[in-house]
C-alpha cells in the first residue's frame, strides 16, 4: 500500500450533525457504489469513527473517516495502482465532504 491519503474538512455543525451527514451521505452512496461495481466490504461505526473497506475491479481500498467537533478527517490507504489518482481522489473528496458539511 502507498502512503495514506488524508483530507481534513472543516465544518460548523457540531459533532452529532456531521456525523448525521455523513452517515445519511454514504446511505445514498451505497446504490451508485452498486452501479459501478464497487463492493463495500466493510462499514463500521465507533463512536465517531467509521471503517470502511471497498474493492472494484481487484483493487481494494480501506480507511477511516473521524468525525470530530470542528472537522472531519478522512484517511484512505491506496493500493499502487490507485495511488497514481490520489491528488483528483484527494480533490473530489475535499469537494463532495464540504457539499455535505456546509451548514444550510
Amino acid at each position: 500500500m502507498a502512503k495514506p491519503l488524508i483530507v481534513e474538512i472543516p465544518h460548523e455543525l457540531g459533532l452529532a450533525e456531521a456525523r448525521r451527514r455523513i452517515a445519511d451521505g454514504i446511505t445514498q452512496a451505497n446504490g451508485l457504489f452498486d452501479k459501478a461495481g464497487i463492493a463495500v466490504d466493510k462499514l463500521a461505526w465507533t463512536d465517531d469513527r467509521l471503517d470502511f473497506a471497498m474493492a472494484a475491479m481487484g483493487q481494494k481500498v480501506d480507511g477511516n473517516v473521524d468525525v470530530r467537533p470542528g472537522t472531519v478527517r478522512i484517511e484512505v490507504r491506496l493500493p499502487l495502482l490507485l495511488a497514481l489518482f490520489a491528488e483528483q481522489i484527494q480533490k473530489k473528496l475535499g469537494k463532495e465532504g464540504n457539499l455535505l458539511l456546509t451548514k444550510k
